[in-house]
């Protein structure tokens, strides 16, 4: 993959000189702060109705907050990566350089994921604090933290490709916002549909809460595992036939 290095580099470096990259990180720390705050609010006062979960599986699993931080996070952070390279006319520059399509594609990529992983780090401030009040599963903040990795990846995947697809980074911006919103609402359809049904079973299948629901319980189900293979690499397959057809179109 040749380039892929100078890329990956130079995504980092625009990223966090462009003020909204700190909102963006504003933001997520302080969501994620009241969001603990309140989990531990509310084991803390209504311990009765906590039954056998433990507030690390609260944080991750059970409550709307993770979601709508990802859907408020990803979308911005993927929509310049192509988009804004093509509404610039920098784009001719970078395919005209002696770099390859999956250095290209992966180097945007990985920045962004990188980047997203970073974000996390200082939630493990909040493993500290649980540290001191009781002992902590490390299985399951292994799973935890590998299923908001794994699901921010095929969601920034998403996103990479809607900015290769658009000419501004208003409709990459839409665009992943809009096939997000439709993966989860199809996920939610597991609470609506007949179970034992083949849509309950869609629905159970790509259900983000489903899968977080697992993940926080320490339960790596590989069929979950295929599935987010699948949302982070079909993405970037069709951006990268997309990246050669303007090189070589």
């Amino acid at each position: 993959m040749n380039g892929f290095w100078p890329i990956f580099k130079r995504e980092l470096f625009a990223f966090f000189v462009t003020p909204i990259a700190w909102v963006q990180i504003f933001v997520f720390c302080l969501v994620q702060g009241m969001h603990f705050y309140l989990v531990i609010d509310h084991f803390a006062s209504q311990p009765e109705l906590a039954g056998d979960q433990t507030p690390l599986q609260a944080f991750f699993g059970n409550t709307v907050l993770l979601y709508i931080v990802l859907f408020l996070l990803v979308p911005p952070m993927t929509m310049r990566l192509f988009a804004e390279e093509r509404r610039s006319g920098t784009i001719e520059t970078l395919m005209s350089a002696p770099v390859s399509t999956p250095a290209v594609v992966l180097g945007k990529y990985l920045s962004a994921l990188t980047v997203y992983a970073a974000m996390w780090l200082p939630t493990v401030a909040y493993l500290v604090i649980l540290r001191r009040t009781g002992a902590v599963d490390w299985h399951v903040v292994g799973a935890s933290y590998l299923g908001v990795v794994l699901v921010g990846a095929g969601y920034l995947s998403v996103g990479t490709l809607m900015s290769a697809i658009t000419r501004t980074q208003f409709l990459a911006l839409v665009g992943t916002a809009f096939v997000l919103l439709v993966l989860f609402i199809l996920g939610v359809g597991e609470f609506v549909t007949p179970a034992g049904s083949t849509l309950h079973d869609i629905c159970a299948h790509v259900s983000v809460w489903a899968q977080m629901n697992d993940f926080a319980s320490g339960i790596v189900d590989s069929r979950r595992l295929v599935y987010d293979a699948t949302l982070i690499l079909l993405p970037l397959f069709v951006t990268a036939r997309v990246v050669d057809a303007w090189r070589w179109g």
